[in-house]
């Protein structure tokens, strides 16, 4: 089995993903406490899908980021670099288009969309500023970035007690469900690492968004950040 590392190797990182597609959703749910589709209702809450608008859902997986964009109307697409993900999607979601995308080098033309988006992937890419660039240049001016992505509780008695959970009991949870466990240890190695609400705001800003703000959701387990490509002046 294929361990990612906080290195974020592309080919280690798409590897692991590969193995755990087909229960990827159910585990999420599972070691998330049934929070992960109230964290997505609050993403789609923030995008405001409509007919007409054209969304890229980055590092999409299965699409189940994805499907309740399309199903409000707007033209939605599912990327990710895990062919095991988007193979896994593509027979759930049928009618959603999923498309092979790398996050550091995405195929599609400049400001081609109103709004990119990433749930819980931003933090699996091998560099951050890089991959919120790239989300820039493919988003038209006046469009808006929206990512979803664990974070760091605001409580510190609460902080403590989360990570301890992450470190001690969900690689153990894991192994009792998921064929890959080494993949969770790998998860929550990655969520202790990753930079806290305002660290990440600041890297969002340097990557060229503008207005950077930030959501907590469930006291900061996930923080849900939105900005603005700002029009030439």
């Amino acid at each position: 089995m294929v361990r990612a590392r906080l290195d974020k190797s592309p080919k280690d990182v798409a590897a692991m993903f590969d193995q755990v597609a087909k229960r990827y959703d159910v585990l999420n749910d599972l070691l998330s406490l049934g929070r992960t589709k109230a964290w997505r209702k609050v993403v789609v809450s923030t995008i405001a899908p409509r007919p007409g608008m054209r969304i890229l859902d980055c590092a999409a997986g299965t699409g189940s980021s994805t499907a309740p964009l399309a199903a409000a109307g707007a033209s939605a697409f599912a990327s990710d670099f895990s062919l095991g993900m988007l193979e896994a999607g593509a027979r759930r979601e049928r009618e959603l288009p999923f498309i092979a995308a790398d996050n550091l080098a995405l195929p599609f033309a400049d400001n081609a969309f109103d709004v990119v988006t990433i749930s819980f992937g931003l933090r699996n890419v091998a560099n951050t500023k890089s991959a919120l660039e790239e989300a820039h240049r493919v988003c038209a001016p006046g469009g808006r970035l929206v990512v979803c992505e664990f974070s760091h509780p605001t409580n510190r008695l609460f902080r403590t007690i989360y990570f301890r959970y992450l470190m001690r009991v969900l690689p153990p949870l894991a192994r009792a469900f998921s064929s890959n466990p080494d993949a969770y240890t790998y998860l929550a190695e990655s969520i202790e690492a990753w930079p806290n609400q305002s660290a990440l705001a600041e890297i969002i800003s340097q990557a060229g968004w503008s207005s950077v703000a930030w959501q907590n959701c469930t006291g900061g387990i996930v923080a849900i950040h939105s900005a603005f490509k700002a029009f030439k002046g």
